[in-house]
């Protein structure tokens, strides 16, 4: 039988990254209440423990306290609260998996590197955020066939598991290796260094709004910036319906540019006799 328990306190200080598609006071106000950041814990420090006597018949506790944080903690303890709270959700949930929805959004985009041809699919969760990929290519032989599809795989499985799509990004924008040079169908990028820099670049303009990866600039322009000021609260609705059945990837955020008038569109329907 257990005679002691030790409870043991800590300070963690961490950060919450999170990608916006436009910023106004919805969005803050809401911002604590989303779990799509990207978490990174900068230090955690043990603040004190506490033995406590197990024993019914003696209620004695032995504190063995060891200040290691800095002054001020006490005026902060709400934040730190907080802090362990998400901490713990997010160690909950690291090693899950985030299977896709069985009927899911996405585009397939076709583009030529070389004489080559590029096919690229992608699947979206119901936020829009991406969750898997598919490359099929031509003119190429079994093995590397094979070898693209294993690595779609790969890297979708991380997707699924919350590897940030900037990581893959990084690690793969500006790679060499042939088939390289023009791109011909694709209204963003103009020449890539390989199929992989290409892949990424697409894939960190539609869904990162990665715009110093482009070639072209941006179909929206920032001539309707202001248009997000002027819109009255149904047309806010609206678009915010717009985004729920649209892929995020292939509008590359610009709903408004895709949405098409229809008030003035008269249906006539008549049953037959």
């Amino acid at each position: 039988m257990a005679k002691y328990l030790v409870e043991t306190y800590y300070t963690c200080t961490f950060k919450v990254n999170h990608y916006l598609d436009e910023i106004n006071e919805t969005e803050l106000k809401n911002l604590e209440k989303r779990d799509d950041g990207k978490f990174e814990v900068l230090d955690v420090k043990l603040d004190n423990r506490k033995t406590k006597n197990l024993d019914p018949k003696n209620n004695k506790v032995v504190d063995a306290k060891i200040d290691l944080v800095a002054a001020g903690v006490d005026n902060r303890k709400e934040n730190l609260e907080h802090s362990v709270t998400k901490v713990l959700n997010k160690s909950e949930n690291s090693g899950k998996r985030f299977s896709m929805p069985d009927r899911r959004k996405g585009y397939i985009q076709k583009a030529t590197i070389g004489d080559h041809k590029v096919y690229l699919h992608t699947g979206e969760y119901e936020d829009g955020k991406i969750g898997e990929i598919f490359i099929d290519t031509s003119k190429e032989g079994e093995l590397v066939k094979a070898l693209m599809n294993n690595f779609a795989i790969a890297v979708s499985l991380g997707l699924q598991y919350g590897v940030p799509l900037d990581e893959y990004i990084s690690a793969f924008v500006e790679t060499k290796f042939e088939p390289s040079g023009k791109v011909y169908g694709n209204d963003r990028i103009l020449s890539a260094s390989s199929i992989l820099d290409y892949i990424f670049r697409e894939l960190a303009i539609s869904y990162q709004n990665r715009e110093d990866l482009a070639h072209t600039p941006s179909l929206n322009g920032l001539e309707n910036g202001n248009l997000d000021e002027q819109n009255t609260e149904d047309q806010n609705q609206l678009l915010k319906i717009v985004k729920d059945i649209t892929s995020k990837g292939f509008v590359r955020n610009n709903y408004k540019k895709n949405l098409v008038d229809l008030s003035d569109v008269k249906i006539s329907l008549k049953g037959k006799k």
